[in-house]
């Protein structure tokens, strides 16, 4: 694994913490321990529905979704697994650009969620259908600002529609997995329009594939691209595109 001495990390309940040369062995050790002391699970994920009201056959190249739901180090790692998808970048979106940083957004007073931009192909794979895999495997739309150990305002379930049509797309969606009973309790993500998207720092990007075996991952990450591939496997897959790779290409 490689190691990044000032790049700031989680566990579990711990906001900020720093890599400290750990091994493989003893990252995973910690993973255990941690585990069965309780402090931090995967969200389980939930067959669910198609939408019902989706995209038309669209005339753009390629459709840009801006979704929240918890940690981005996860919901950046599943959506990087999705065919159709191009880019998958870990950001900041509800708040100011000044306040656009990581320290200051784990305070929760930003207004800020950790969240990803998904540019992707709408000829390969829908708008819909990506909120499916949101509510599906991403995260649990059910939990009202936390996700797994994080907890806050900047883990809520959040959908930033970049367009009219994926407002009233979302909207649907929500009304029908509430309506479908879908979940054991009431979908609460939030659809907040006209929010601006600002990257996050880079050692943020492309987390859950530089540190696969990092205790957070491990518990709360890895289970959800396994549920990726068990439940949408045509849509999974195995090479995510990275955010790396892509500005090396250029």
């Amino acid at each position: 694994m490689k190691t990044l001495s000032t790049d700031m990390i989680r566990i579990g309940s711990a906001r900020v913490a720093r890599f400290a040369g750990l091994t493989a062995a003893s990252v995973l050790v910690a993973a255990v321990a941690l585990q069965f002391a309780g402090r931090a699970s995967a969200e389980d994920a939930r067959v669910i529905p198609s939408p019902s009201v989706d995209e038309k056959v669209p005339s753009a190249n390629t459709e840009t979704a801006v979704l929240a739901g918890g940690c981005f180090w996860g919901v950046q790692g599943v959506f990087q697994h999705v065919n159709g998808v191009i880019s998958a970048t870990s950001g900041y979106t509800g708040g100011s650009k000044d306040a656009a940083h990581y320290e200051m957004v784990s305070s929760g007073d930003t207004g800020h969620a950790e969240s990803v931009r998904i540019v992707f192909d709408p000829h390969k794979i829908s708008y819909g259908h990506l909120l499916q895999i949101y509510f599906s495997v991403a995260h649990d739309p059910t939990e009202l600002n936390y996700q797994g150990p994080d907890t806050g305002t900047q883990y809520r379930s959040a959908i930033f529609p970049t367009s009219q049509s994926q407002a009233d797309i979302a909207k649907a969606y929500i009304d029908q997995l509430n309506h479908a009973k879908a979940f054991d309790a009431a979908v609460v993500t939030k659809i907040e329009p006209a929010r601006q998207f600002y990257t996050a720092e880079d050692y943020h990007q492309d987390f859950l594939t530089t540190h696969p075996s990092y205790p957070y991952i491990v518990i709360n990450d890895l289970p959800k691209i396994k549920n990726l591939q068990h439940l949408f496997p045509k849509d999974y897959r195995a090479d995510p595109v990275l955010v790396t790779a892509s500005a090396s290409a250029k």
